[in-house]
Order: structure tokens, then sequence, then C-alpha cells
């Protein structure tokens, strides 16, 4: 089956990650999120077993490993050197962590001793590295998307810099600030966050000084539920979780069209996200939730609901 929006068209492959069929893997509630190595492999996480699964370009599961965390609800992957690294923000457990590609834990991040924190819940969502290979100081920022609904910034090291909530600028308090990417296409890097409650997407610099919010209010409601983010190109890609979508946005964060769209599926479809999969519709989304892009432009989708499902869409 095709899908596109305007020029971007993709083959999508319905259920493409090939997870062994076990009773944890059919009843566990998948939660989390993907991303793409240098050399192709494809790393998500299991329903139900604390374990990070590897996965080929044809979906095949190629390794695994046990993980300190219960969930990788956020993942994101950084180069030092000729190195790579996971970073994973685990919702249940309170953690992040950095770990190689084959698990072994690097760092470990605890939340900041703030005010927020004394009665305050703390449930890590995702994380973004500035890395120095595009010209970073490797800042680390995390955001606190299921507790507090704060966004945190850490040195390379891991020592605390400094927090923002939305309240510094015009976009208004953060409502789970679900996912942070780091945008380096223009010549002054900025920092997106999917402010998913508040259905837009506020745009700060490095520092912490708000630049912008965008994709909702008066004129501007093409934005529902911003969960996360990936970049192809000169296009930022947005995985919608209530828009049951992904989003296409061009360099200057105008709309170019959506994907798989199946807006209105969590209105109609009882006990959504936690819904039968014979009603999943191939080429439509039901749960968006974590998202990567391949250097060839392909997308791969792992969506939020019991028994997981992870599409590949192939550019054409």
């Amino acid at each position: 089956m095709q899908v596109s929006a305007g020029e971007h068209k993709y083959n999508w492959h319905e259920k493409w990650a090939h997870i062994p069929d076990s009773e944890s893997a059919r009843t566990g509630w998948a939660h989390h999120d993907i991303v793409v190595s240098e050399t192709g492999n494809v790393y998500s996480f299991h329903q139900a077993d604390p374990t990070v699964l590897i996965f080929d370009e044809q979906g095949n599961l190629t390794g695994s490993w046990e993980a300190t965390v219960q969930n990788a609800h956020g993942m994101s992957i950084v180069k030092e050197g000729d190195q790579e690294f996971l970073w994973l923000a685990d919702n249940l457990s309170s953690q992040v962590v950095k770990t190689t590609l084959d698990g072994q834990l690097v760092m470990s991040i605890e939340k900041p001793d703030l005010e927020v924190y004394r009665e305050g819940k703390y449930s890590p969502t995702g994380t973004a590295v500035f890395e120095e290979r595009i010209g970073g100081n490797g800042d680390i920022y995390i955001t606190d998307g299921y507790g507090s609904s704060y966004v945190h910034r850490y040195d390379r090291d891991g020592k605390y810099i400094n927090s923002i909530n939305g309240e510094e600028g015009e976009g208004g308090r953060l409502a789970t600030p679900h996912g942070i990417w780091i945008d380096t296409r223009k010549s002054e890097p900025e920092l997106y966050i999917s402010d998913r409650s508040n259905g837009q997407i506020q745009v700060y610099g490095m520092e912490g000084d708000f630049h912008r919010a965008f994709g909702t209010g008066p004129g501007q409601d093409w934005l529902h539920s911003p969960s996360g983010f990936a970049q192809w190109g000169d296009y930022i890609l947005v995985a919608e979780l209530r828009g049951s979508r992904v989003t296409i946005l061009d360099g200057d964060d105008n709309l170019v069209g959506y994907l798989g769209e199946n807006t209105g599926a969590f209105k109609l479809k009882e006990n959504w996200p936690n819904v039968d999969h014979a009603i999943l519709e191939e080429g439509k989304f039901s749960s968006p939730h974590g998202m990567a892009v391949d250097p060839a432009g392909n997308i791969y989708v792992a969506e939020w609901l019991i028994g997981g499902r992870i599409n590949k869409l192939t550019r054409l």
C-alpha cells in the first residue's frame, strides 16, 4: 500500500518488525520509542519485557539485550568519536541512562534537586543531546513529560544546569512536554519541544530562551497532539498521538501534509489506544508514539497499544 503527502510518497509495510510470538508480546502494552543506527540497525523495545530489540532493515530480529530500565519510553542515539550510544528515558522507574549499543551502562542521570519535586512527580519521557559532531557542547536535555512538565538541561558529564517550564515565554506553561529535538538546519540551533497536551510545538534557544510556539491557536489549528520528532533533509516529521498521523513540516515550520492520517480514531475506537489488532487498518495509524528516519528517508513508527505495532514507510 502507498501513502503520500504531496510529493512525499511511501510504501507502507504493515507490522514490519518481526517480534517473536509470546504471551508477553501479545498482551504487553507497547509504549516505547525507536531509533536507527549509522549501520542501519533499528533499535526499539519489547512490549512487556525490559529488553532492547535490534532489527535489520527487513524487520528481522537480529539481537537483543536486557535493559536496566523498565521501559525505553524515549530513545535517542548519539555519536561520540567513532562510537554510537543510546539514551533511554524510562517513565516507569524515573530513570534516564546512557548505554552502549550492546547494553553496557555508561551514565545515569537523576532528577534535579528542585522545589517542584519535593512533592511533585518526576517521570521522564524523552532526551536530546547537543552533540559535538553537529557543533554542540554535549549538553543533555530531558523532558519530564509525564511528571511535572519541565525540561531539564545538564552538561555532558550529567551536571545539572537549568530548567524551563514554558512560563518563560508566550507559548505558556508546558503540558506534557513529551518529546524533544535539536534543530540544526539553520545557522542558529534551536530546541523543539512537543507540548502535547497544549497541541503545539514550543521552540527555545539552547540556553533556555523562548523563541516561538506554533501549530495551534487562531489560523494555526493544524497540530493536534505532537509527541515526537525526526528529520529527513530539510523536513521535520512529527508523530501525532491522538491525531493518528505523521505530520511533515518544512524548514519554516509550515505544514506540508499528513501521512497515514486517521484523525478521530481515539474517539471512535473503544479503549483507545488499547485496541484490538483486528480493527487496525493498513495505511492508517492508530496511535503513533515513537518515530525514526534512516538516511534514505525511510520512516519507522512504533505505536502505543497492547501488543505493539511497528510499521515502516519506505520512501519512493
